[in-house]
Parts: structure tokens; C-alpha cells; sequence
């Protein structure tokens, strides 16, 4: 994993857990020791299955540039799944509150995507690798044979 796209994981998943850590706390304060751990099963799966999405979305850049927009459209499709299975999996469970898994899954997820957008738009990354060019340059400027 390069720098970039540890700084980007860090910038996505730090405000999640600490959101995580407020739904927990109002959780326990509302529902007891289920919406406790409602919310931190919520809290997890963001965190596993939106940082598996931006592993793999950032494998693609690197790996398969030109399969970057479709892996990214599929991805997004492959999460909603997930967790559609999940709340399936689970829907009738006394294990924890499942109104309170519900709300922090909504609000972890959408704190993950905008903070992963902030620091996207904030990321310096360069679209063109200027060491690429200057051997290009280099590779034609010699003597023709």
C-alpha cells in the first residue's frame, strides 16, 4: 500500500470510529448493553466493508487503470450487497438493538464517505508520473539509427 492510499484509508476510517464511539455511548445510554453492541456491530462492518472496498478499488488504480470506473461501479454494487446480506442474516435478532446497529450503519457509512471524499479532494496525487515522461523525452531525443 503506498502512502497515498494509507493517508486515505487514516482520513476515511479515524472519523468512523470515533463516530462509532459516540453511537456507541448514545446507544448504551438509550438501549442498554444491545444497543451497545448494536453499535458496534454497525460500526464494525463499515469499517470492513467500506475499507476492503477502498483496498481493492486501490489495487485496481494501481494494477488495472483502465478497469478502474467499472471495478469502482461494481464495488459500490458489491458493498450494498454485503450489507444487504448482513441485514438479512440478521433480521430477526435479539443478539443487539437492531435500531441502533441501523443508525450507526447510516451514520458510519455516510461519515465514511464524506470524510473519504474530503480527503480525496484534499490528496495530492499526481494523474501523470513525470518520471514516465521524462524517459519518453529521453528515449526519442537520441540519434536516429
Amino acid at each position: 500500500m503506498q502512502s497515498n492510499d494509507a493517508r486515505l484509508l487514516l482520513h476515511a476510517a479515524v472519523p468512523t470510529l470515533a463516530i462509532g464511539v459516540i453511537a456507541v455511548a448514545v446507544s448504551a445510554a438509550v438501549a442498554g448493553g444491545a444497543g451497545a453492541l448494536g453499535a458496534v456491530v454497525g460500526t464494525a462492518l463499515v469499517l470492513l466493508v467500506m475499507g476492503a472496498g477502498l483496498a481493492v478499488l486501490q489495487y485496481a488504480a494501481k494494477n488495472l487503470p483502465q478497469l478502474f470506473q467499472m471495478m469502482g461501479l461494481l464495488l459500490y454494487t458489491l458493498q450494498i450487497l454485503l450489507v444487504g446480506v448482513f441485514l438479512l442474516a440478521f433480521k430477526g435478532t435479539t443478539l443487539f438493538d437492531t435500531k441502533a446497529f441501523a443508525f450507526t450503519l447510516l451514520g458510519a457509512t455516510l461519515v465514511w464517505i464524506a470524510a473519504q471524499t474530503h480527503g480525496h479532494m484534499k490528496a495530492k496525487i499526481l494523474y501523470v508520473d513525470p518520471d514516465s515522461a521524462e524517459a519518453k523525452a529521453a528515449e526519442t531525443a537520441g540519434s536516429p539509427t
